[in-house]
This record gives C-alpha cells, structure tokens and sequence, in this order.
C-alpha cells in the first residue's frame, strides 16, 4: 500500500491471483491427465495457492472496485476449498460425493466461467484465452463424471494443464510489463 496525493492506493492484486490458480490448476491437472497421482502436494497448493491467495487478490479487488476480478478471485479461491471438503468429506453422516453430484458440481462452475468469459471480451486476449479453456475444462470434467469415460476425463486434464500455464503467463506478464513500464511480455 502506498500513498499517492494523501490517498492509499494497493499493488495490482490480479498477478497473486493468476498465479495461485495458474500453478494449483495445472498441478490438479497432471492429475486428471493421468501424469501424476492426487497426492498432499496438490491439496497443500489448493488450499494455500489456490484457495488462499486467490480470496486475498479477491478482497483486494473489491478495495480495487474491480467487481470482474473480485468475483472471479474471491469464488475460484472458495472452488479450491470446497473441492478439498469434497475429497476429504469432514461431515460425519454425509455420503460422499459420486460421478453424478461431482457432474453437475463441476458443470455449474463450467457454466458460471463461461458467463465470465463474456465479461473477457471487454479485456485482454490473455484473460479471454484463460477464461475459455477454464470453461472448456470444466465441460470436458463434468461429461467424464457424468458418462464415467476417464478418457474425456484426460483430455480435460491436457486443457487444464493448458489453461494453467496461460494463466501463470497472465500473472507473469503483468508483473514483468509493469516492472519495465512497457509491454514485454503481450497479454
């Protein structure tokens, strides 16, 4: 936080957040591509990276008044929590989720990303390219829950890998472009 003209301004919030989602989405996917096993790595990065830095560049976004970023941050920060309470179930009596209930979990996040990306018209083609892989992702995930067929399940895993590593670019770029004063990385 820095003082300009007796008003508080904050560091641009949007890198932190591209960056815990852009490095815990690709983790997860090496997972559902089949590359790697859901293992404590995957779960301490969602719960740190990708549930707990994204809420924080959420918050931030809302001193910000960017509502787009402070929706987007503070929700996919919560998606990261609540798919570990879904994997480690801490509510005795409540059965654990199946194929069909993780379906239409995931196909209600599809459909809210895709809502998002329309608001990504309105900004870079770096954000459009992250926000309509995230939406194509969490199509392919829901059509393999719902028909079983891990193989969909594995092509959602290569866009998640895809769409992890545009949005660590995003991140990255907005730090290098604003530590230059330049555009050297184009988003």
């Amino acid at each position: 936080m820095s003082s300009e003209n007796g008003r508080f301004t904050l560091a641009n919030p949007s890198p932190l957040g591209l960056l815990g989602f852009g490095m815990t989405t690709v983790l997860l996917n090496l997972h559902n591509a089949g590359l790697i096993k859901l293992s404590v790595v995957i779960v301490a990065m969602g719960f740190a990276l990708g549930g707990g830095a994204q809420i924080v560049a959420g918050i931030m976004e809302f001193f910000k008044n960017n509502t787009f970023g402070a929706t987007a941050f503070t929700a996919y920060g919560l998606f990261w929590w609540s798919l570990i309470l879904i994997w480690f179930n801490p509510f005795p009596g409540i059965e654990a989720a199946d194929l069909t209930s993780m379906g239409w979990y995931l196909l209600g996040w599809g459909v809210f990303t895709l809502l998002m990306f329309v608001g990504t018209l309105r900004l870079n083609r770096g954000l459009q390219v992250v926000f309509l892989s995230l939406a194509t992702l969490f199509f392919l995930l829901a059509a393999g829950d719902f028909t079983g067929m891990v193989e969909i399940t594995r092509v959602g895993g290569v866009v998640g890998i895809f769409c992890g590593l545009s949005a660590m670019y995003c991140s990255l770029a907005q730090v290098i472009n604003e530590l230059y004063g330049k555009t050297v990385l184009p988003v």
